[in-house]
């Protein structure tokens, strides 16, 4: 592999965008290397990018097996591995899921191995609002203190479906028995190691029931605290959408929020696809 790709950082130490690559026409040698940036550097963006659904599946797939959907009210019906994010109506119903993501989380902790990786392709961006934030986990848990880094090191976190549903917001449909059921509890460290390389990450996120052995009420001070602490400027890279980027965030080492818009005057409307991960460690 040449690792000629041109790149800037998207923030100092952390992601990349990545120049002059048009992914519908990539050769799978030149997939390849953006994946391998990816695995490096915890996110990768790359503008101005023409993709039909059949392309955006071509090139997730380029990551590993697609990840499908807990709910599949919105997905295409000729690719379902796309899940649509829109407030948009059509023939008076909504074409997507709206203020999907909103609240500092990693996508499908609530599984036994999380999805690897999040990718969106912007289609319809609002001229202001609707931002991405990514959290660097690993940034944060390298400036903690050796002492403190020894007290989080043991922790487990309980991720929770059931919990998560509970606390859905914004009107979302609510959630069947039968999904509730194919999506028990499950235990993760919160203190995740990278398979790539050996690095840690500071993984906590919101709608987990707490950590193993504590006090729930205990539980949740701490958890707001660190979700306080890694999602400090600092830590923090903020994406301004424009139509045509594809951004995609390593779910392994970061948190990530979506941001709200004016959707009274506005439309904002984005493709989604997950690519399936591993159990952490």
């Amino acid at each position: 592999m040449t690792n000629a790709l041109a790149t800037s950082e998207l923030k100092p130490g952390f992601g990349v965008e990545i120049h002059d690559v048009d992914l519908a026409a990539a050769d799978n040698a030149l997939l390849a290397e953006v994946v391998s940036a990816f695995h490096r550097h915890g996110a990768i963006l790359l503008r101005d990018q023409h993709m039909p659904p059949a392309d955006l599946v071509r090139f997730g797939r380029a990551f590993g097996p697609l990840e499908g959907h807990t709910v599949q009210d919105f997905v295409l019906p000729e690719h379902p591995d796309i899940y649509v994010l829109s407030n948009r109506i059509e023939d008076g119903r909504p074409v997507g899921a709206h203020n999907d993501g909103i609240g500092w989380h990693t996508d499908h902790n609530f599984k036994a191995e999380p999805v690897m990786c999040t990718m969106l392709h912007a289609r319809i961006v609002p001229p202001e609002g609707s931002d991405t934030l990514l959290a660097d986990g690993v940034a944060a848990y390298e400036a903690l203190s050796a002492e403190e880094q020894a007290r989080l090191d043991p922790l487990q976190l309980c991720h929770s479906y059931a919990f998560l549903a509970q606390m859905r917001e914004h009107g979302r449909k609510t959630i069947s028995a039968e999904v509730l059921a194919a999506n028990p509890d499950v235990i993760h460290p919160l203190i995740r190691t990278h398979p790539a390389d050996g690095r840690k990450a500071l993984w906590v996120s919101g709608g987990t029931r707490g950590f193993v052995g504590w006090d729930q009420e205990e539980s949740f001070r701490r958890i707001d605290e660190l979700i306080e602490y890694v999602t400090q400027d600092r830590f923090v890279f903020r994406h301004k959408w424009r139509v045509g980027d594809v951004l995609v965030w390593d779910n392994r080492c970061t948190l990530h929020t979506g941001t709200l818009f004016d959707d009274t005057r506005y439309v904002r409307e984005m493709h989604r696809m997950w690519v399936k991960g591993d159990r952490p460690f």
